[in-house]
C-alpha cells in the first residue's frame, strides 16, 4: 500500500529567551513546533533510519537558534529555524515551524517600568508560522483568543424569519467575541512586532468606533482596515466565536432588565469567519 504522505517533527518545545541589554532585559517566550517533510518515507515503509534528523536533535536545534537570536521577533527567530534545517540536512525538503507566544509585559512601579520584571499579558496568544523550502518561504503571523466586547453600538436584525425563528431582532445588543486571527505578508516590515500591534490597532478601532450590523459587517470592515494600513499584508484571516449576552427576563419579579442585566454564554455560540484579500 501507497504512504500517501508524511511529515513528522517536534512538538511544545518551550523556549524562553532573555536579551540582556545593561540593567534591561526583553523576554520572549515560544512554543515551538517545527515539522519536517523530506526524504523519510523509508522510516515509514522499510524501517530506515538513516535519513531522519532525531526529534530530541530537532528540539536542540531550537534552543541553539533561540541563543543565535536572542530579541528577534518569533517570525525572524521562525524563519532562522526552518532555514538551518534547509542549510543542514539535504534530505529536508520543507521546514515548517509554528510558534505561540507567551507575552510577558513589563511591570510598572511608581509610573516607571521595570527593568526585569513582567506580568503575564493574558488577552490573546500572538502566533506565527514559517513554511520554508529551498525555493522561499511564506510567513504567516496573527493572534488565538483576543477578546473583546462593546456594550452598545451592535445589533441584528432582518435575518431570515421562518417557523423554526424564535431569536428576536434587536438593534441595541452586547457584541463579544474571542477572535482567532491570522494575516499573510506580502513584504516583510521593517518590525514584525510593531506591525502586528498596528495590524490589532485598526481592527479593534473598527469594531470599538462603528455601528455593527452583525459580527460579520465588522469582521469585513476590519479585515479591510488592517489592509488599508499595513500595505505589507496580503490577506487577513479571521474566525470569531460570537459570545452572547441574553437579557434576563426580569418581569416576574416585578423588574425590567432595561437591556442592563443579561445572561452571559459562550456555549453554543455562532461561529463567524472570512477571509480578506487584496
Amino acid at each position: 500500500m501507497p504512504l500517501i504522505q508524511h511529515t513528522y517533527g517536534k512538538a511544545r518545545v518551550r523556549v524562553m529567551r532573555v536579551h540582556r541589554d545593561g540593567d534591561r532585559n526583553e523576554v520572549r517566550e515560544l512554543s515551538v513546533q517545527t515539522m519536517l517533510d523530506g526524504e523519510f518515507a523509508g522510516s515509514f515503509t522499510e524501517a530506515d533510519n538513516r535519513s531522519v534528523v532525531a526529534t530530541d536533535t530537532i528540539k536542540n536545534i531550537a534552543y541553539i537558534v533561540a541563543r543565535e537570536n536572542l530579541n528577534a521577533s518569533a517570525e525572524l527567530y521562525g524563519q532562522a529555524l526552518a532555514a538551518r534545517f534547509l542549510e543542514r540536512y539535504p534530505q529536508v525538503r520543507q521546514a515548517r515551524v509554528l510558534m505561540r507566544e507567551t507575552r510577558w509585559a513589563r511591570a510598572i512601579f511608581a509610573g516607571k517600568p521595570h527593568p526585569h520584571s513582567f506580568v503575564l499579558d493574558a488577552n490573546g496568544i500572538p502566533t506565527a508560522e514559517v513554511v520554508a523550502t529551498r525555493n522561499g518561504s511564506a510567513v504567516t503571523s496573527g493572534i488565538a483568543g483576543y477578546t473583546f466586547m462593546k456594550s452598545t453600538g451592535s445589533g441584528w436584525v432582518d435575518y431570515v424569519m421562518d417557523d423554526y425563528t424564535t431569536l428576536p431582532e434587536t438593534s441595541d445588543r452586547i457584541a463579544a467575541t474571542a477572535m482567532d486571527a491570522s494575516w499573510t505578508w506580502r513584504a516583510a516590515p521593517a518590525d514584525y512586532d510593531a506591525t502586528n500591534a498596528q495590524v490589532l490597532a485598526a481592527m479593534l478601532e473598527v469594531f470599538a468606533t462603528t455601528y455593527s450590523h452583525g459580527i460579520q459587517d465588522s469582521l469585513y470592515r476590519m479585515g479591510e482596515a488592517a489592509l488599508a494600513g499595513v500595505p505589507e499584508l496580503a490577506t487577513v484571516r479571521m474566525a470569531c466565536p460570537n459570545k452572547h449576552y441574553i437579557p434576563m427576563r426580569l418581569e416576574p419579579f416585578g423588574l425590567s432588565s432595561d437591556n442592563m442585566v443579561f445572561i452571559a454564554t459562550d456555549e453554543p455560540h455562532g461561529q463567524i469567519e472570512c477571509v480578506v484579500g487584496r
